[in-house]
């Protein structure tokens, strides 16, 4: 007697890019072993913490869980439920960082104002509305496609609500969250097909408000002085960046072992969240930090991958998103890293999916979601599907 059993092709297609989610699960999981060895010190030592020293451990994990949570929700809402509920997002995240900035409503941290308290956790608008950012120029850009050639119906309206966004993130101030939106918009206008002047005109304009912005306010410019001689006053606005070279001087090539690090022992500051790969530059060397800059250009080139192929079957609002997503992850990861060498003025950013930060973890999880289903509903309009 016969029984029938199907046939499966034992190399079919999988319906999902099986190495962008390990790839991003190997910078989760990495970064929860590093936001713990990094943070063990200060936990162990401080009364708000309970002294215990799995508290931002804990924390962190927490906060994946919620951010995988988040990152599952993203993967199931349709590339074009997304482009119609852009603008709204949008909004809402001006709304947030317009409440940020509302004495008793946002919450004050070292000079800057960029949370709102969620009584268990805080919220930082920002980082959320970097993914709004990314939504709203693609869904922008591509209503506008036959403006973008032009000043007053193409170019001005962005630039106009931009310098919204950025006058608000420059009153908390973030000037970070600031230059890493302002890279997300420029990239998809210029993809979405800007015309190149415009886009040149546009790059001499930012780099003029750069340059006031900094010239015009006292503490960046301090930031720009202990950035050129961190060793002209290591104990004060050289003093982060003096004790991140020291971090990488003393990692060498293969590190000083996971765990022994000497500069999270209350000497590097924030050495769990902007500073974090000064403690893996020590504990794991140059090899360990090459590697962490490999799995960041391989998540890049996935997900200008996904853009190009959504680009070839007209998919162009999935492709600028991806293109967005892509241009985010890259630039932060870029000044975070330029940051921890020596190379960029110290900036108040994270470096994605593995720094501790509820806010930005769960954006991140959420970003890569919004990728991932970018890329599903590509396959499945290339094996004839509609989506």
């Amino acid at each position: 007697m016969n029984s029938y059993s199907p046939v499966v092709a034992p190399h079919a297609r999988p319906d999902y890019d099986r190495t962008l989610l390990w790839l991003v699960i190997l910078l989760l999981g990495f970064g929860l072993v590093m936001v713990y060895s990094s943070s063990i010190a200060i936990s162990a030592a401080d009364k708000h913490t309970g002294f215990q020293e799995s508290y931002y451990l804990v924390r962190q994990g927490v906060f994946l869980g919620i951010g995988t949570l988040f990152g599952l929700f993203a993967f199931q809402v349709p590339n074009k439920v997304l482009q119609e509920i852009a603008p709204y997002l949008f909004l809402s995240g001006l709304l947030l960082l317009v409440l940020v900035l509302i004495p008793g409503i946002g919450r004050e941290v070292n000079g800057s104002r960029r949370w709102l308290s969620l009584v268990v956790i805080n919220l930082q608008p920002s980082e959320f509305m970097k993914l709004f950012a990314v939504l709203y120029a693609a869904d922008y850009t591509v209503r506008k496609a036959a403006y973008m050639d032009s000043i007053k119906k193409g170019f001005m309206p962005m630039f106009m609500v931009m310098l919204l966004v950025g006058g608000l993130l420059l009153r908390e101030p973030d000037f970070g969250a600031f230059a890493v939106i302002t890279s997300i918009a420029m990239a998809i206008l210029f993809l979405g097909g800007m015309n190149w002047r415009l886009f040149a005109g546009l790059i001499a304009m930012l780099v003029v408000g750069f340059l006031v912005l900094i010239w015009t306010s006292p503490y960046r410019m301090q930031r720009i002085i202990g950035f050129m001689d961190p060793w002209a006053d290591p104990y004060g606005k050289g003093y982060q960046l003096s004790h991140a070279l020291i971090a990488f001087g003393r990692g060498e090539w293969y590190g000083v072992g996971l765990g022994a690090s000497v500069e999270k022992l209350f000497y590097l500051p924030e050495a769990h969240t902007d500073f974090l790969l000064a403690v893996i530059a020590e504990e794991l060397g140059l090899a360990g930090v090459t590697v962490v800059i490999l799995m960041f250009v391989w998540l890049t080139v996935r997900a200008f991958s996904i853009g190009r192929q959504a680009a070839g079957i007209d998919r162009h609002f999935a492709a600028l998103v991806a293109y967005g997503i892509g241009v985010w992850l890259a630039v932060q990861a870029i000044i975070n890293m330029g940051v921890n060498m020596g190379l960029l003025p110290t900036k108040g950013l994270t470096l994605p999916l593995l720094s501790f930060g509820g806010s930005a973890v769960v954006a991140n999880c959420t970003a890569i979601g919004v990728l991932m289903r970018a890329d599903w509903e590509n396959r499945q309009v290339m094996k004839g599907y509609s989506v």
